[in-house]
């Protein structure tokens, strides 16, 4: 763990290692690349795995013919002596929605705005990632997320340098640069019965380096997990 200092404010900048399997930053960028270009990618069918279960049903995650907001959100790859790591943001606890929770940079898309703009621009308020040090490898497969009525449009992009990350938005409290070699372990996933919004509802979720990662965090994470073991 490194500390970032920015405002004559201290953050906690969390880089975690990961004890299992070697994964190379380039060639699994190749791998993606390959993957994206390629007809079809995983999409819902991965996402789902990740879904939260009501009642015994799985929600619907098809965004066409969806009256809904839009939100554009940045799934960021970089090296960390050579081993890719996932960018991930922990929400600040005084939020009134999703407070303390794993995302990825992103929010609503403005006016006008191309939803990959909408991606970037938010990485730049949240973390301090300038638009330009990104390589965009792609799209990912967009998903609805009945409870607030968005549509969320991931996109995956990556740089070759490790870059200094700030929180830098009033929503983000810490900075997690998260192994993606720990979301390839058999053990990373687990499933509970939590109470979600006065329900209660089978959750799976991503237990790591201390962090559960669930909701469309995690379903958006299932796909590229299932990107990066090329055998989905």
């Amino acid at each position: 763990m490194s500390l970032v200092i920015a405002a004559a404010t201290v953050y906690q900048r969390e880089a975690y290692t990961s004890p299992g399997m070697t994964l190379r930053f380039e060639a699994l960028i190749r791998l993606l690349e390959r993957r994206l270009e390629e007809a079809s990618l995983p999409g819902a069918e991965a996402q789902i795995r990740m879904a939260p279960v009501r009642n015994g049903a799985l929600e619907r995650l098809e965004v066409r013919n969806r009256s809904c907001r839009e939100a554009g959100v940045l799934m960021m790859l970089l090296p960390v002596e050579d081993a890719p790591h996932v960018v991930l943001t922990i929400r600040r606890d005084h939020l009134s929605q999703h407070a303390g929770q794993v995302s990825f940079p992103g929010g609503r898309r403005e006016a006008g705005e191309p939803l990959l703009q909408t991606a970037l621009r938010e990485a730049q308020e949240e973390v301090d990632l300038l638009p330009g040090d990104v390589e965009v490898i792609g799209e990912m497969t967009p998903l609805f997320i009945p409870p607030s009525n968005y549509c969320v449009y991931p996109f995956l992009g990556f740089t070759r340098q490790r870059p200094v990350l700030r929180p830098h938005d009033f929503e983000v409290d810490r900075i997690v640069e998260l192994p993606l070699s720990l979301l390839l372990e058999d053990s990373a996933v687990r499933r509970e019965r939590w109470t979600v919004r006065g329900e209660e509802v089978l959750v799976p979720f991503f237990d790591v380096a201390g962090l559960q990662i669930w909701g469309a965090t995690a379903m958006m994470l299932a796909e590229l997990v299932a990107l990066a073991r090329d055998d989905e």
